[in-house]
């Protein structure tokens, strides 16, 4: 049975973790109100590129683009956007898996001979993924999970260089999605090659004025593609930096609690010891006085 001195040296590093997992809940959940700001700008201008294509899309028009061309798919290519930094969970765990779902789909719809590629964000899932096997894991060291959207749209511009050389034949990013603090499923979007059925804006265009397009409407809807996806990867990266905060927060929630309960153990022994010292005190000098 532990001693009083053992218990006490137990109740102050308990309270110093108890300080620390506290300090890391109120920072995250500071980065965490950034991280849904930044989230929420974002909205007006996809709402506007939706809008802007759903125009365009209305004019009975048909503009075939490389972007949208779908092809038999002997090569693909995963981004897995993971945590920078632990302490969060199983949160690349379920990430993790749900990749390793993706592979074992698209080995059993595209074949055994289909070459895979995965692209790591992120520290901890880079370290994940390092020594996994049968896939190959290209490392993009000048991008992080913290990176600003210059540097997303370059590795976004990369993503769509290799699918227009055919280096990959689909792209796909599997990422979570921040629904609320509790909420964060992992979900995977197809980036490339483009699906048409979401080009088009969720709420009905009406036409109260005639557009006139300059260049042509073609040409238009060529260039703007390339926004979409840009659009697409910085919206699956943002969510993954709210989500990876909100389970940081759950989880240093979570360590403060047990802290606390543990805290209420300990006190409860080190309060059984003390009486029992204070008891066996008593006994002796009750002992010493009688003879």
């Amino acid at each position: 049975m532990a001693t009083i001195r053992e218990i006490k040296g137990r109740i102050t590093s308990t309270k110093s973790s108890e300080k620390i997992t506290g300090a890391m809940k109120m920072i995250s959940s500071a980065k965490l109100r950034r991280a849904e700001g930044a989230l929420r700008m974002m909205n007006p201008y996809r709402n506007q590129l939706s809008s802007v294509i759903s125009h365009l899309l209305s004019s009975d028009g048909d503009y075939p683009s490389p972007l949208t061309e779908v092809r038999s798919v002997s090569r693909m290519a995963f981004v897995v956007i993971g945590s920078e930094e632990g302490l969060c969970g199983a949160y690349n765990v379920y990430l993790f898996k749900k990749l390793l779902e993706r592979i074992e789909y698209a080995k059993t719809t595209y074949g055994e001979d289909c070459k895979i590629t995965i692209y790591p964000l992120g520290k901890k899932m880079t370290a994940i993924l390092s020594k996994m096997q049968g896939v190959e894991v290209k490392k993009s060291e000048y991008l992080t999970a913290k990176s600003d959207s210059s540097v997303i749209r370059e590795f976004t511009d990369e993503l769509i260089s290799n699918y227009l050389s055919k280096n990959y034949d689909e792209v796909e990013i599997v990422y979570p999605r921040f629904k609320s603090i509790s909420s964060q499923p992992v979900e995977t979007r197809t980036l490339l090659p483009i699906d048409s059925s979401r080009l088009s804006c969720e709420e009905k265009v009406e036409h109260q004025n005639p557009y006139l397009y300059e260049p042509s409407r073609g040409e238009i809807f060529v260039s703007i593609l390339p926004l979409f996806v840009r659009v697409d990867m910085q919206e699956a990266i943002y969510n993954g930096r709210a989500s990876e905060q909100a389970a940081r927060v759950i989880a240093m929630q979570s360590a403060s609690d047990n802290a606390k309960k543990l805290l209420e153990e300990l006190q409860l022994d080190y309060n059984k010891l003390r009486q029992q010292g204070i008891t066996n005190e008593l006994l002796d000098i009750i002992g010493g006085s009688m003879h």
